[in-house]
């Protein structure tokens, strides 16, 4: 099964979760930058969490499918329509042979993300499928899909298998006569991240938080920041409010995260993405919640934050309650009977 790029968007690549246990090679993990937008994408079709789909910033691209298809669209809303007729997001849809899948302008987020039923086929690199831009490897090429580029769709697992046949089934009998069909049911609003181009972002105490001085510390805590249009899947960086250490301080190169705030010369704080560096030399003065990266990753350039620090056990609880939801999503799916459509 394969689907034709008409346009590629302004940056669509293929993406999953990334590159595990490749750092101490010096390897970046990259991978989705919201990633529990892929993972839900790809629950929906029956795939598991980690099968490759496709992640669009700003600009969506155009897609045609060459057959018959189940398909998810996840993460922010950039108004997506098949045929012209819009389809709902975070929902399983199945779409006819030879229709053709496109996004409007962003109304809430930067960042789609459309999974296939089977995942995209292309050849792992480092036991990943994730596209790396900097080091032009992974995905497609290593690049952004482009017009005429055909993607391949992996084999089926039983559950994605499944699920798309009972589509098939359903649509075959069902009198609608359009392009596509969307599934009634869906993931629980609770599992969906609350977007926002303001969001509050929880944030744990990093080991140089202390190296601040005061009033820099309280401005961390209490001040709203822009992303820069310097930001990119490597790193978002803040402006408005400049912090500085009480005294300059001579530091190792140590691991960081996905979520790491750092803070280098100058005083605008950068909070790193998913195609960061494996290691940084700057103070690390937070770590931004796991539960809150995707609201993080959902900013585009002027967009604001604020942070609130939270416990570390604050923050594992709220993370443990999303995945136990998350569970919940992955076990009803499972038990669905598929003639349930709009």
């Amino acid at each position: 099964m394969t689907m034709r790029v008409v346009t590629g968007g302004l940056q669509t690549t293929v993406q999953d979760l990334g590159r595990i246990g490749h750092q101490r090679d010096g390897v970046p993990a990259g991978g989705a930058m919201d990633r529990l937008a892929l993972r839900v994408a790809n629950l929906l079709v029956g795939n598991d969490e980690n099968a490759a789909g496709l992640e669009a910033a700003l600009i969506g691209p155009a897609i045609t499918f060459e057959q018959s298809s189940l398909i998810a669209i996840t993460g922010g809303d950039f108004g997506a329509a098949i045929n012209g007729t819009p389809v709902p997001a975070w929902h399983a849809v199945y779409v006819q042979a030879g229709a053709t899948l496109r996004f409007g302008h962003p109304r809430v987020g930067c960042r789609i993300y459309i999974a296939v039923a089977g995942g995209i086929d292309v050849p792992p690199v480092f036991g990943s499928r994730s596209t790396y831009l900097r080091a032009s490897f992974g995905g497609y090429d290593g690049r952004p899909l482009r017009s005429g580029d055909v993607l391949h769709f992996g084999t089926m697992e039983p559950r994605a298998r499944r699920t798309s046949n009972g589509y098939t089934t359903a649509f075959v009998n069902s009198s609608t006569g359009g392009a596509s069909t969307a599934a009634r049911w869906t993931v629980s609003h609770s599992i969906r991240p609350a977007y926002s181009d303001d969001p509050i972002v929880r944030i744990i105490a990093g080991a140089h938080l202390d190296a601040l001085d005061d009033a820099s510390r309280d401005r961390l805590a209490t001040a709203t920041f822009r992303v820069s249009s310097t930001s990119d899947r490597m790193g978002y960086r803040l402006e408005g409010a400049k912090l500085a250490l009480r005294a300059p301080i001579e530091l190792l190169s140590e691991a960081v995260a996905f979520g790491t705030v750092q803070l280098p010369p100058g005083g605008d704080p950068i909070v790193l993405m998913a195609d960061r560096a494996t290691t940084g030399g700057y103070p690390r003065l937070g770590e931004v919640a796991s539960v809150d990266l995707p609201l993080v990753a959902q900013l585009k350039p002027g967009d604001r934050l604020r942070f609130r620090f939270v416990s570390v056990e604050d923050a594992q609880e709220a993370l443990l309650e999303r995945e136990l939801e998350i569970a919940q999503a992955r076990a009803a799916i499972s038990l669905l009977r598929f003639r349930e459509l709009s």
